[in-house]
Parts: C-alpha cells; sequence; structure tokens
C-alpha cells in the first residue's frame, strides 16, 4: 500500500462529501457543494496539530502536496509549522512598509537635529522631488540597487549636488528601516554608486553681485515684505534662513541689535549660543518699516508659517537677475576686502563664521560687536549710496 500520493486527480475531482487521505497527514476535506479543502495533520512534541492549506479550487493536488512536504519537513525537525508560518506571515506583513511612510518617519525621528526642526524642507526635498515620486510605492524590502540607480541616473550628472544627497538621504532612510526590525539591503545604496558612477560635475559659486551695483539694486526695491526681507539681509550679511526666521522678539530697539538663535545659524545646530548682529541706522529702519507685516511674532510671515525659502529668489529671478540672495554676502565680503573695511577676524565674525583654532577661540570669547558695529554702518553707507569708505579700523 502506498503511504503517499494515495489520491488521484480524477479521485480528488469526483470524490463526495467525506475526508481522505492523500498519505503522509495530508488530507481532503470534500464537502456537498463539491468544494473542499486541505489539511495537514502533523504531530509536534507529542501534540497533534491540523493545518489548513487552502481551498481544493486554488490549491490543486500537486500544490497540496508540496506544501504538505515542506510544513511536515518542519514538523520533523520540531518546529510547529502554525507557529512557524504565523511567524513567516507576520515578518512579511512587517517588511511591507513603502519607502514613502518608512522615509517620513526617518524625518520625523531627525527634525531635532535639523535647523528650525527642518522646517526649510531642505532635508526631505531631495527625497520628495526626486525619490519618492518613482520609488514610494514600494515596499522597502524590495528596494534595490538597480531601482535606486534607474531612479537617479537621470539627475545625477544635470542635478549632481542634489542627486548626491538624495542618495545619501536615502542610505539614512535604510538605515532607520533596519533599526525598525525591517528586512532591508543597508548596501544599496553604496552599490548604486557604483553603478552610477563617478558625477561629471563641477561645483560653482552662488552668483554674487558685484559689491559696486548693490547701491543701485538696492534703491531700486520697494517697501513690500519680500523686498524689505532682501534689505535686511543685505544690509546684515545674513543668511536667507535666520533673515525668514527673524522674530519681532529677537530685536531690541534700545541696544539695536538683532539677536539669532544657535538653530537658525548654519553651524551652530544643538548648540546654545546665540549670534548678536549690530544693526546699522539703515537696518535699524528697515526692521521697523518691516513690523507692521508682522505676524504670529514673525517678521516676515509667509501665508503658513515663515516666508518661504524661495521667496527672495523668486523675486530676483522676476527681475532677470543671474544673482542670489545668498551672494550678497559674497558681495559684502569683497567690499571688506577691496576697502580694507576692517581686520580679517571682525569681516569673518561679521558673516557668523568661526575664526581660529579651538584654542584660540577659548582665549577669544568676544564676539567684536562694537567692532562690527562699526563694518556694519559703514556697510550701510554704501549701500544706501554714501561712499562706503573706511579708515582702517585696529583689532579689538
Amino acid at each position: 500500500m502506498r503511504s503517499l500520493n494515495k489520491l488521484s486527480a480524477s479521485e480528488v475531482r469526483h470524490a463526495r462529501k467525506g475526508k481522505f487521505c492523500d498519505g503522509g497527514g495530508l488530507w481532503l476535506y470534500k464537502q456537498d457543494d463539491g468544494g473542499g479543502k486541505w489539511v495537514l495533520r502533523v504531530t509536534v512534541h507529542g501534540r497533534r496539530r491540523e493545518m489548513g492549506l487552502g481551498s481544493l479550487q486554488n490549491v490543486p493536488l500537486k500544490q497540496a502536496r508540496e506544501e504538505a512536504a515542506k510544513w511536515r519537513a518542519l514538523a520533523a525537525r520540531g518546529v510547529d509549522p502554525i507557529k512557524e508560518r504565523q511567524r513567516l506571515a507576520r515578518e512579511a506583513q512587517r517588511n511591507l512598509h513603502l519607502l514613502r511612510d518608512v522615509a517620513a518617519d526617518a524625518f520625523e525621528s531627525r527634525k531635532a537635529e535639523l535647523r528650525g526642526d527642518g522646517t526649510a524642507g531642505r532635508w526631505f526635498s531631495p527625497l520628495e522631488l526626486h525619490v519618492l515620486p518613482k520609488l514610494g510605492g514600494v515596499p522597502v524590502s524590495q528596494l534595490d540597487q538597480l531601482d535606486i540607480r534607474d531612479t537617479l541616473a537621470p539627475i545625477w550628472h544635470q542635478k549632481a549636488s542634489t542627486a548626491a544627497k538624495a542618495l545619501d538621504r536615502l542610505g539614512i532612510v535604510l538605515r532607520h528601516a533596519a533599526a525598525l526590525g525591517l528586512d532591508v539591503d543597508l548596501q544599496a545604496t553604496i552599490k548604486a554608486r557604483a553603478l552610477l558612477g563617478a558625477q561629471r560635475h563641477k561645483v560653482t559659486s552662488i552668483p554674487a553681485m558685484p559689491w559696486q551695483e548693490v547701491p543701485d539694486f538696492y534703491a531700486s526695491l520697494g517697501d513690500g515684505i519680500t523686498e524689505l526681507a532682501l534689505r535686511l539681509l543685505i544690509l546684515t550679511a545674513a543668511r536667507s534662513t535666520p533673515v525668514r526666521l527673524a522674530a519681532l522678539d529677537d530685536f531690541d530697539l534700545e541696544t539695536r541689535v538683532w539677536t539669532i538663535p544657535a538653530e537658525h545659524m548654519k553651524g551652530r545646530e544643538g548648540k546654545t549660543d546665540v549670534f548678536r548682529v549690530p544693526l546699522s541706522a539703515e537696518a535699524f529702519r528697515v526692521a521697523k518699516l518691516a513690523t507692521p507685516f508682522a505676524r504670529g511674532g514673525l517678521l516676515f510671515p509667509g501665508r503658513k508659517g515663515p516666508m518661504s525659502d524661495m521667496t527672495m529668489s523668486k523675486f530676483m529671478r522676476d527681475r532677470d537677475l543671474d544673482f542670489r540672495p545668498h551672494g550678497f554676502r559674497s558681495s559684502f565680503r569683497t567690499w571688506a576686502e577691496d576697502s580694507r573695511a576692517g581686520p580679517y577676524e571682525v569681516c569673518e565674525t561679521a558673516l557668523g563664521h568661526t575664526v581660529g583654532n579651538k584654542v584660540e577661540r577659548s582665549y577669544q570669547r568676544s564676539d567684536l560687536l562694537e567692532q562690527r558695529r562699526a563694518l556694519m554702518e559703514r556697510w550701510g553707507a554704501h549701500v544706501t549710496g554714501g561712499t562706503g569708505q573706511v579708515v582702517k579700523m585696529v583689532s579689538g
């Protein structure tokens, strides 16, 4: 008598209601309406287990035998096949997390490390714009280097910096997925980079307006909120982020000092030391002109929250200018150098740059506020059409 494969396909098809053994613990439970289901009976650690293998309509005889053989082999090793199948199902469900969801969770967990809790969107935007539209619906466990290569290849050379950031952020997302217990290929981004090859890209500086042209541009600006923001940015040589996030409470009207929180300053995230900016007479006037626009405590509000990161750049593009707002920092620094406006450390500190090595900074703890105040007053005079000529300053 055969111990396995006792049933034929014909017997399975024409069997009436009842239970029919195919051998090795595989049973067919047939119903009145012609339907049925497969059941595997095994014994594990002296305990009898009955495991459903699917309906007769969906699982033919050959497939039922293959499934039965697989689960019998586990039972022979002392593994409960029902519990193992449940474990595999949980793992499969866990690994169905989509890339877009894991990326959002990774971004959320890193907000505390980012300037302004990531409100500018610079951390997430490379993923949001160039990766998630194509791969966001892919389960993170199925993501491989070919998917990544094909997604970033169109911008790998044309938008080299953005593509590199997108690849770097994706690597962080994969490590986040692994920390969640998901089965991912942590080497996928490394292998994708190897497939993409070296980038044909030359780093170019942000276009800066020559300092000689700044007065004419400044004179052309009106008193709208965007133009006032640009005015303050030019006069203080600040980056766009501190200007956009400037709060009314950050301005001291008596001392004419704008205090920028550390989290709004590049390179000072996670630190406690603020950066004080002395306001020239013109910068102080601009800040007062902007006050009526204030909303929600912000000096330069946007429709929702602070002014958009692209507002000032768009204003300059609409003027058909190749220059960018950030370039005014270079305009200021070049003016200071060409005009011999002051000592190196004063000019660099005015830009918020760290000057000197760690030992030197431990002894020099002054932020050179008063020296910078004189420097920014003369820069303001130049910007507003004055001579901008300075006498050589002595390091304090």
